[in-house]
């Protein structure tokens, strides 16, 4: 049919593969906070928080109650979420981030992984000086008075508050906070009406490392084959 279908069909399953990894690890998130906290939104803000993550992505309406209903099922999979630390060639620093129902087959496969790519697993503590964890919120900035909105932050936790950009350039509001007070953020943003685009804690470096093009190019491919493992649900690197 030519090259042009060729390319949009490429795309395509590009993008179903992408969402369907995204579906996947908030179908997990949504697991461990109906187990933390119980399957009612209402009361527990850490549902809440998965469940417009998952409208960011555009997960379906029906995808998410399925979730939460079978979170809430006697025979629902416990997860744990465990962090592995590791280095990818070159000396960039990885935190991988997982939620398992088995440590022992994720902390293989991580490993082999991390070993083909020319990297390795490295000691607990060995790599997370090199981050910060954040809770990090976006808006979308339409009608918002972003200097009103700032000072009432403030005294909430607010970290710092600038302009970003989606995965498709739109404009957005962009909050970070310390970790300790991801919650209070998240209240205050809810007390004001706003719902945020996404919410999500991050781990964000602090000491990046600039690669040339090739080199990062190589960093890249290891980390894009790390986050293809069902157990990984995001790595944060020291890669500027």
């Amino acid at each position: 049919m030519g090259r042009i279908f060729e390319v949009r069909k490429h795309t395509m399953f590009a993008r179903w593969n992408r969402m369907a990894k995204q579906f996947a690890r908030i179908a997990k998130d949504i697991t461990m906070a109906v187990k933390a906290g119980g399957a009612d939104p209402a009361s527990n803000p850490t549902l809440r928080r998965v469940i417009q993550n998952a409208r960011a992505v555009n997960m379906p309406k029906d995808k998410i109650e399925a979730a939460i209903k079978r979170a809430s099922g006697k025979d629902a999979t416990s997860y744990e979420q465990v962090i592995y630390e590791g280095y990818a060639p070159h000396g960039v620093a990885l935190l991988v981030e997982t939620a398992t129902d088995n440590p022992t087959r994720t902390v293989a496969h991580v490993r082999s992984i991390l070993a083909k790519g020319g990297g390795n697993l490295a000691t607990s503590g060995s790599v997370a000086f090199m981050f910060r964890r954040l809770g990090v919120f976006r808006l979308a900035p339409a009608g918002i008075d972003q200097d009103d909105l700032e000072l009432y932050l403030i005294d909430h936790g607010l970290d710092e508050m600038g302009e970003g950009s989606g995965e498709n350039d739109e404009p957005q509001l962009v909050i970070r906070c310390a970790f300790a007070d991801f919650g209070r953020v998240q209240e205050a943003l809810e007390a004001r009406g706003l719902v945020p685009l996404s919410a999500e804690q991050e781990y964000v470096c602090t000491v990046p490392i600039e690669l040339a093009e090739g080199e990062a190019a190589e960093v890249l491919e290891l980390i894009n084959t790390l986050e293809q493992d069902d157990d990984v649900q995001r790595v944060f690197h020291t890669l500027a």
